[in-house]
C-alpha cells in the first residue's frame, strides 16, 4: 500500500506550515457553540433528527419509470428530478455511482432512460453524450441484473436476459442452499416481491411509449450472452451452467405448486408491509407497487395506498428539484447527533447543559417509544428463542432492526437518562448478545449469514447478498457492552476481540462495511479497543495509529474516496472532508493520543473549515450499501461527527484521566 507521507514532499509547502498552527482553547469553544446551536436547530420538536440520506442516480431515475410503468405520471416531480439528474451527469457523459465517481454503465442507463420518459430530446447534448458513453461501454446489455430487470418490465429486453429465479424459491425451508433465508435481509425484501414480478412477467403501461433500443450495440433479440462473466470463482460458471439446465424445467412444475409459491410470497410480504414500507428500503418497496399492480389489486386497497405512500415518503424536494432516497434514517441520526449534544454539553466547559439535556430527554423518550419489543423478526430464525429488543434504522421496519443502530441509542441513553432508560437498555443488551456470530464478529441484521457461495449465482452480480459479521458493526456492539460495564459480558467482548484482531490489515486499518471506509472502519475499532480495556501500546493499536497518522493530508485533515471500494489506495482522495477528519480525530484521541500533532494539526483543520452558520460543508459520499455497487451520501454526517471530535478534544483536555470513558 502506498503510504501517504511519502507523498507530502510533492504538496503545498504552506498549507502544511499553516497546518501546524495551533487553535487557542477560544476558538474551540467558540467553533463548538456554533456548531451545538446549528444541530440542536435540527432537532424536531418531539426530540428526533433526521437528515437527507442521498444515493445515486438510480433511485430517482428508478421513481420516474416507476411512475411511467403505473400511469400515474406527475409531470412536476418528474421536471424537478430531471433537473437533479442532468446537474449529477459526470463530465464523461454518464452518470457515476457517488461523487466525482467514474462512470457507471447500469446508472448511466437508467438515467438516459428516465431523463427520456421526462421528454428530455435524445439529441440534446447531455443525452448524446450519455448515449455515446452507453454504448462505448457495450451498450444496455452489458448491465446489471436490476437493470436488465427494470428493461425486461418495459419490454426492451426478453425476460431471458434475466436470470432464473423462480417464485418458487419462497417455499425452500432454512437448510435448502438457495433458500431466501440465507439471504440478507435486503435481499429477502427486495426479492420476494420480484419473483412475484418475474413468475406474472408484467409489461409497463408506458403511456409515452418511450424505449430505449438505440442504446443496444445489436438488437436485443439477437444478443445471446446476457448471463456472463467475469466470475468471482469456478462456481460463477457451475451456476452459470445450473441457471441454463433449470429454464426449459420450470414450465414443468405444477400449476398447484407455481400457485402455493405466489401465496408463499404474499404471506412473507403482508405482515412486512407497513407504513413505511416493505422492508423500509426504496426497490423492494417499489417492487411491492408493481407486484400489487401486477396482481391486479386496486390502487385504491390499503395494501396498495401503504405501499404508494411509503415511497412517496422518500421523495425529498428542494424546490427546484426533487431527488428520492433509498431511505430514509431517523433513528441513526438521532443517536449520533444525540450523542455530539451531550458530548458538547458535558465536563467543565460544557455548553448549555441543562438546556441540552432536556432537549436530549426528549429524544430519549422518542427513541425508547421505537424499541422493538413485540415483533419476532426475520433475525429469529436462527435464533428463536431471544427476546426482541433492537432499533431499526427508519422511522418503522420492526421486522428489520439492526445491531449497530441498537449500538448507538443504547449508548446515548446510558450517557442521557441511565435510570430512565434501564429497561431499553437491558433489552438491547441482551438482544445484542443474543445476535453474536459464530466467529465472535457481529452482522448487522442476521447472525451467520455468511454462505458465500449464493454470491457466485447470477442473480447476485452485485456480490451483496449476505450480512457477514463486520468490523465496524462488531466495534460498536463491543462500544456499547464495554460502555455498560456488566462483567457477565466480557466472554463475549473478548471473542468479539479476537475476531477484531483478526480483521485487521497488514497495514494496520480496518476495512469500513457501512461507512467509507479504512478511516472510518479503523474509528470504529480503535473506540472499541479502548473502552473495551485494549491496552493502548498494544501492536495492534499501535499499527492502527501509525497507518492513521501516515495518510494525514498536508493541510491536517483526512479524506478517503469510494474508489477503496474498488481497489483505490486506503485512507486516499483528492481532499480533506470534516466527517473523515473527525472520524481520525476521534479514533486517534480513543487510544491516547489527544496531545499528538496529528489530532491537533486535525482539530484545527475542524476549526478552519467550519463556516459562519456553524455547520461544514461536503460533497463526497461517506456511507456505502454494496461496495462497488451502491454508496451513500448522509447529509447529517459532515454536521455531527466534527461537533464531537471538537467537543471530545475540549473535553479529554479538562479530565483528570484523559482517557476517553465511553464507547464511542
Amino acid at each position: 500500500m502506498l503510504i501517504y507521507s511519502d507523498i507530502l514532499e510533492k504538496e503545498d509547502r504552506v498549507s502544511e506550515t499553516l497546518s501546524r498552527q495551533s487553535v487557542e482553547p477560544d476558538e474551540i469553544n467558540y467553533a463548538i457553540e456554533g456548531a451545538q446551536t446549528a444541530l440542536g436547530g435540527k432537532q424536531k420538536s418531539d426530540g428526533h433528527w433526521v437528515y437527507e440520506l442521498e444515493a445515486d442516480a438510480t433511485i430517482p431515475a428508478e421513481y420516474v419509470l416507476l411512475e411511467h410503468y403505473l400511469d400515474r405520471i406527475d409531470p412536476e416531480k418528474q421536471a424537478k428530478i430531471g433537473v437533479y439528474l442532468r446537474r449529477i451527469q459526470g463530465d464523461h457523459g454518464g452518470w457515476p455511482l457517488y461523487h466525482d465517481g467514474g462512470f457507471d454503465l447500469s446508472a448511466t442507463v437508467k438515467a438516459y432512460f428516465a431523463l427520456k420518459a421526462i421528454g428530455d430530446d435524445i439529441n440534446a447534448p447531455h443525452m448524446r453524450i450519455a448515449r455515446e458513453a452507453i454504448l462505448d461501454h457495450g451498450g444496455a446489455a452489458r448491465t446489471n441484473v436490476f437493470t436488465r430487470i427494470q428493461l425486461a418490465l418495459f419490454g426492451e429486453v426478453p425476460w431471458e436476459a434475466t436470470p432464473v429465479m423462480p417464485v418458487e424459491l419462497m417455499l425452500l425451508p432454512r437448510k435448502a442452499f438457495f433458500s431466501v433465508w440465507n439471504m440478507s435481509y435486503w435481499s429477502r425484501a427486495v426479492i420476494a416481491p420480484l419473483l412475484v414480478l418475474n413468475a406474472l412477467r408484467p409489461k409497463a403501461i408506458n403511456p409515452h411509449g418511450i424505449h430505449v433500443q438505440e442504446l443496444f450495440v445489436k438488437p436485443p433479440s439477437e444478443v445471446t450472452d446476457w448471463i456472463r462473466g467475469p466470475y468471482r470463482s469456478v462456481w460463477g460458471r457451475f451456476f452459470k451452467h445450473l441457471d441454463s439446465a433449470l429454464r426449459p424445467v420450470l414450465p414443468l412444475i405444477p400449476q398447484s405448486v407455481h400457485k402455493k409459491a405466489l401465496k408463499a410470497a404474499s404471506d412473507f410480504i403482508e405482515p412486512r408491509l407497513s407504513r413505511g414500507g416493505l422492508g423500509a428500503i426504496y426497490p423492494a418497496m417499489a417492487n411491492v407497487v408493481m407486484m400489487y399492480r401486477a396482481q391486479g389489486v386496486p390502487d385504491s386497497d390499503p395494501r396498495a395506498m401503504t405501499a404508494w405512500e411509503a415511497v412517496q415518503d422518500l421523495l425529498v424536494d428542494h424546490g427546484d428539484e426533487i431527488y428520492c432516497q433509498p431511505c430514509v434514517s431517523p433513528v441513526w441520526d438521532t443517536g449520533l447527533s444525540g450523542l455530539a449534544m451531550i458530548e458538547a454539553a458535558s465536563g467543565p466547559a460544557g455548553t448549555k447543559h441543562e438546556e441540552t439535556l432536556a432537549a436530549l430527554k426528549k429524544s430519549a423518550e422518542w427513541l425508547r417509544e421505537r424499541q422493538i419489543l413485540n415483533v419476532k423478526g426475520d433475525w429469529a430464525i436462527n435464533t428463536p428463542d431471544l427476546r426482541p429488543g433492537g432499533w431499526a434504522f427508519q422511522y418503522e421496519n420492526d421486522y428489520y432492526p439492526d445491531v449497530d443502530d441498537t449500538a448507538v441509542v443504547g449508548m446515548l441513553l446510558h450517557r442521557v437518562d441511565p435510570e430512565g432508560s434501564r429497561e431499553a437498555i437491558a433489552r438491547a443488551r441482551e438482544w445484542i448478545i443474543g445476535m453474536q456470530s459464530t466467529n465472535g464478529g457481529w452482522g448487522a441484521f442476521d447472525i451467520d449469514n455468511d454462505l458465500e457461495l449464493l454470491n457466485h449465482i447470477p442473480f447476485s452480480d452485485h456480490g451483496a447478498l449476505l450480512d457477514p459479521p463486520t468490523a465496524d458493526v462488531s466495534a460498536r456492539c463491543i462500544s456499547f457492552l464495554a460502555q455498560l460495564g456488566d462483567p457477565d459480558d466480557r466472554p463475549v467482548i473478548l471473542k468479539a476481540l479476537e475476531y477484531l484482531r483478526s480483521e485487521q490489515e497488514p497495514e494496520g486499518c480496518w476495512f469500513g462495511r457501512w461507512g467509507t471506509n479504512y478511516i472510518y472502519g479503523t474509528w470504529s475499532v480503535l473506540c472499541a479497543l479502548n473502552i473495551a480495556g485494549v491496552p493502548h501500546d498494544d501492536p495492534m493499536v499501535l499499527r492502527a495509529v501509525n497507518w492513521l497518522e501516515s495518510v494525514q493530508r498536508p493541510d491536517g485533515g483526512w479524506g478517503e474516496d469510494c474508489a477503496t471500494y474498488e481497489g483505490g489506495t486506503a485512507g486516499m482522495y483528492n481532499k480533506s472532508l470534516p466527517s473523515q477528519t473527525a472520524w481520525a480525530v476521534l479514533a486517534l484521541m480513543a487510544v491516547g493520543r489527544r496531545e499528538s500533532e496529528a489530532v491537533k494539526r486535525g482539530v484545527a483543520y475542524l476549526v478552519s473549515q467550519q463556516d459562519d452558520k456553524g455547520e461544514w460543508q461536503e460533497d463526497a459520499y461517506n456511507a456505502v450499501g454494496f461496495p462497488k455497487v451502491f454508496y451513500l451520501r448522509y447529509h447529517g454526517y459532515k454536521q455531527f461527527f466534527p461537533l464531537t471530535a471538537l467537543a471530545r478534544y475540549r473535553n479529554l483536555g479538562a479530565s483528570n484521566s484523559g482517557k476517553v470513558e465511553f464507547g464511542f
